[in-house]
């Protein structure tokens, strides 16, 4: 089985949470390391420190994979008796890169809020504050007996999203006509006869963000040598999939007080901070991982009962509370670390549908740097 460049995982990472989705001041992407080396282990974290860096030595890795960027700012210098040099002395020692992929993969569709959601088991989930959007209508013409293998592939890539609902697409049958030239392999047909087959014309919706992808993986599985399609920009305006934070609903509601408790458990900590009347049910709850503290009068907006997220200030909470918004505080470090699984589970099936062999490993060396009291 062959083995994967930086480049192929990064390329990967982007096609799920694409760069463009980043904030400005934001700096995702290729932090340190040559994306042409090989790579067979990828350490997966959220941040970069001396304790994950003597993990990814110790254990082979080629690649750190790190939710926080290891520069966020734009640098003067680099100097070995600082603590951030010394650590990208150590990384260019060791032969280690670093790729980061920070607020794109916090608005991306299953990125760190969806994953938060899907731990929380939230169900009817949708976007708190939605990004921009641009869609494209892609047809195709195929086959009549190639059409699932399109369509799967297709829906596979991420096209086909309306809302809540996935692998959207429409087809009608006719008659597709095409003569091949001279130096033509054609898949139906001889050279110099015009041939007349059956086609279905599919068409289905795609993300500006992942028309590339979707194109690549239909043309991957359709059968003619010169596939016919047609990109058209979109007015429309869907439901966002794309954005910062999700709100969805629980099976059934419970008190705040057990609410609490159900997310320290279900996020593996020791303690959270919370407030509210103990004994208010909760049913609808907003998420967002890492500090969205900010994000509560979106919250509130959408008729949620409660906002799980971190780093919630003193006077951000008094005004939530003013507001009649309760809220659970589990840390960033324990809102964000809930996405690094599904991020290796996607990067697994990616890295498999290549064929490549890259062994991805959660770094266990990584700790909250907060300590909380029981």
């Amino acid at each position: 089985m062959p083995v994967a460049t930086g480049a192929v995982i990064a390329a990967i990472v982007e096609e799920l949470a694409p760069l463009e989705l980043a904030e400005p001041w934001d700096n995702p992407g290729w932090q340190l390391g040559d994306p042409r080396a090989p790579v067979e282990k990828v350490l997966l974290c959220l941040d970069v420190g001396r304790e994950v860096v003597k993990e990814a030595g110790q254990k082979g890795a080629q690649l750190i994979l790190t939710h926080h960027p290891l520069f966020f700012k734009g640098m003067k210098s680099l100097r070995v008796d600082t603590p951030q040099g010394a650590l990208a002395a150590e990384l260019l020692r060791l032969g280690i890169g670093v790729y980061a992929a920070h607020t794109n993969l916090d608005r991306a569709r299953l990125g760190v809020s969806d994953a938060l959601a899907k731990i929380l088991g939230l169900e009817s989930t949708e976007v708190l504050v939605p990004a921009e959007e641009r869609y494209y209508k892609l047809v195709v013409f195929v086959p009549v007996e190639h059409v699932e293998a399109v369509r799967e592939a297709l829906g596979a890539a991420g096209a086909g999203w309306i809302g809540n609902y996935s692998h959207c697409t429409f087809g009608v049958e006719g008659t597709g006509t095409f003569l091949p030239l001279e130096g033509t392999s054609p898949y139906i047909g001889r050279q110099g006869v015009l041939e007349r087959v059956r086609e279905v014309r599919l068409e289905t919706v795609v993300p500006s963000a992942l028309v590339e992808k979707a194109v690549r993986a239909m043309l991957e599985v359709h059968p003619y040598e010169e596939v016919a399609y047609d990109l058209y920009p979109l007015a429309n305006r869907f439901k966002p999939s794309l954005g910062l934070g999700r709100v969805g609903v629980l099976t059934e509601a419970v008190p705040l007080r057990n609410f609490a408790g159900r997310v320290r458990e279900a996020l593996g900590l020791g303690a959270v901070r919370w407030a509210g009347e103990e004994g208010r049910p909760v049913r609808r709850v907003a998420v967002c991982g890492g500090a969205g503290g900010e994000l509560w009068k979106e919250a509130l907006a959408a008729r949620a009962d409660v906002l799980v997220t971190g780093d919630v200030s003193y006077h951000t909470a008094r005004d939530m509370l003013a507001a009649g918004l309760a809220f659970v505080d589990a840390g960033h470090f324990g809102t964000e670390r809930a996405v690094l699984p599904l991020l290796k589970e996607l990067l697994a099936r990616a890295l498999e549908e290549r064929g490549l062999a890259v062994d991805l490993l959660l770094s266990e060396g990584e700790k909250d740097p907060f300590k909380y009291a029981v």
